[in-house]
């Protein structure tokens, strides 16, 4: 490649940066370019402003630049400036130049001194320059000012790392000399990415600010941090040369006769200031356009391959074809099928890790809000023994009897079985509940489409309604059967003479199952959802779960990451080892919670 294509280089990829930005949208393809990274007054606008020999960045405290700039440098024999989004204007005045950015920053992310990723292009052409592009970032930030956001600081930082962190993106790591080298802020985001120093050039600036008998010579010469690239050092203008309104090319030959009267830097000077740097970095950029050319266009032909085989695909499309639209319908429906299948099922290819859904919420309702249902129904033993007492002396009359009349127990018995349609119709009803939330997830999809987003999720809960009927019935009539005979001789069954020897072999062998149900009080220290000291609550304890319901509310309530799911608490204490120490640690209450708050149980039981 001559002499003449390699000078083409950047503006060909100047010409691409336009061509993205003008499609308002980041391009997929990285392209070869140098971010420029610098604390905040480490230098980088005057590093900038040396380049161009004119004033034309914006100056204040705080954050100036709020958005990436995109500079483009384009050798020509006239001197002017043009920005992306005011095509065809041209700007002579510099100072017109300064008062544009800052508009379009304001434009963007207002008055609050808030930053923005979308960049802002400006293409500067002079006699004075070399081809070149840089991107000038935010400075990195510590403390919050004025009305910025409090995560300025991670804004910025993600922001930064945005661009540096691509491996076509040279650092240019701009860091003042009157700061130890070790705390640079520039240099320690570079090496977070660019580990080896492949990618990062760095800039040494304010070496005239050093204090007195120090300098920065063991660094400009590569050997306290080394990076492959190297280092170069820049004298830049003072505020209150910048004040005094002191011309650039003053400046620079300032800085010309500062490295060549210093004797630290003077066997080196030829390698010093702002013109040498212009140099190598025009040399990297090209160096580097060359070395990534050729990936870069495998990239550019296969996203080319890619489509141009979707455009084929829709030469052919006739947008009123009737055959094509009820295709896409049925493509439609069927994927809603899909999804509700996998929701229930539990394969879905998204996992949702923020609360239970679907499947997961039925299988709680069937394993633990059922059982919680039942055991919570009102149980006086006392009004239970009155009962038996009366049905027993009832169906004896004006006798006497000796043994308890079979009558006597089917009529208790029936009667308890019957408290059971509560809960399950209830059960029902939850599952209902859950069916119909999973539909309308489902149906998020169909949002671009919104009259066949709602008939699907009205034919589909109109569906899942008429079978809660036949449901219910179904549920009845399973409990009508139980009630219908009561098989005695089952192995369920223990019978009274056996009943109390069963009782004690069951507790002696800890069979007592994998839940413990009691009624009592919770009171939680330090958070705020429950306010007013200690509360009335039915729990649920199993070995892997602690979960706590309200007597008047169907949904549950929780102290788990999510807030409408159940309250839980991990398993990790010892004395959960099993069923019997778990009770016993339910009776005790224990203060162990994934949350680290205090809690105390108080159980009435």
């Amino acid at each position: 490649m001559g002499n003449r294509e390699m000078e083409e280089l950047i503006p060909l990829v100047n010409r691409l940066q336009d061509a993205f930005s003008a499609l308002g949208q980041s391009c997929l393809l990285e392209l070869p370019q140098i971010a420029v990274v610098g604390g905040q007054s480490a230098g980088k606008s005057s590093v900038l402003e040396n380049f161009v020999g004119r004033d034309f960045l914006p100056r204040g405290s705080g954050i100036v630049t709020r958005r990436p700039l995109v500079l483009q440098l384009v050798t020509s024999k006239a001197e002017y400036a043009e920005f992306l989004h005011c095509k065809g204007r041209k700007f002579t005045d510099f100072d017109e130049v300064r008062h544009e950015i800052e508009a379009e920053t304001d434009r963007v992310t207002g008055m609050n001194k808030g930053i923005s990723p979308i960049p802002i292009n400006l293409r500067v052409y002079s006699p004075h320059v070399l081809n070149l592009t840089l991107i000038d970032l935010p400075g990195i930030t510590k403390v919050p000012v004025g009305d910025q956001p409090a995560d300025i600081e991670h804004q910025i930082r993600e922001m930064i790392m945005q661009f540096i962190s691509r491996e076509n993106c040279l650092i240019l790591a701009v860091t003042p000399a009157n700061t130890d080298l070790a705390n640079s802020d520039a240099l320690k985001l570079a090496k977070d990415v660019d580990p080896q120093g492949l990618r990062t050039i760095g800039v040494i600036t304010k070496l005239d600010l050093m204090d007195e008998g120090t300098d920065a010579r063991d660094i400009l010469e590569n050997k306290l941090l080394p990076l492959r690239r190297g280092y170069v050092g820049v004298v830049n203008r003072s505020q209150k040369d910048i004040d005094g309104k002191k011309d650039v090319k003053a400046a620079m030959l300032s800085e010309r006769k500062f490295f060549l009267s210093h004797p630290a830097y003077r066997h080196i000077a030829d390698r010093m200031g702002t013109p040498h740097l212009q140099k190598v970095l025009n040399q990297q950029l090209t160096n580097h356009i060359r070395d990534t050319l050729p990936t870069f266009r495998n990239k550019l032909q296969a996203q080319l391959l890619s489509i141009e085989h979707e455009v084929d695909a829709y030469k052919s499309f006739k947008p009123e074809d009737p055959t094509r639209k009820t295709k896409a319908l049925l493509q439609m429906v069927q994927q809603f099928a899909v999804d509700f299948e996998k929701r229930i099922e539990g394969s879905g290819d998204q996992v949702d890790t923020l609360e239970l859904s679907g499947g997961a919420k039925i299988n709680r309702i069937f394993h633990e809000r059922f059982p919680f249902e039942i055991v919570k129904m009102e149980f006086n033993e006392k009004e239970l023994r009155r009962e038996i007492s009366y049905a027993i002396k009832n169906i004896h009359g004006i006798r006497t009897g000796l043994f308890t009349p079979d009558m006597a127990f089917e009529a208790i018995v029936k009667k308890q079985i019957v408290k059971l349609k509560g809960p399950s119709l209830k059960s029902v009803d939850l599952v209902m509940q859950e069916l119909i939330n999973t539909v309308k997830k489902c149906t998020r999809k169909l949002a671009t489409f919104p009259r066949l987003c709602e008939e699907t999720e009205r034919i589909v809960a109109n569906h899942i309604r008429e079978r809660e009927g036949k449901t219910k019935d179904q549920v009845l009539l399973l409990i009508d059967i139980q009630v219908s005979y009561i098989n005695t001789n089952h192995e369920d069954f223990i019978g009274f003479a056996n009943a109390q020897q069963r009782s004690s072999q069951v507790h002696k062998k800890n069979t007592i199952g994998n839940q413990v149900i009691r009624k009592g009080w919770l009171t939680i220290s330090n958070i705020g959802i429950m306010k007013g000291g200690s509360k009335g609550y039915w729990f649920v304890l199993t070995a892997e779960s602690l979960s706590w319901y309200k007597d008047d509310e169907i949904h549950l309530r929780s102290q788990r990451e999510h807030g409408t799911d159940g309250g839980r608490f991990c398993s990790s204490c010892s004395l959960w080892s099993d069923d019997r120490r778990l009770e016993k640690a339910w009776l005790r209450g224990c203060g162990h919670n994934r949350l680290g708050a205090l809690t105390t149980l108080c159980c009435n039981s």
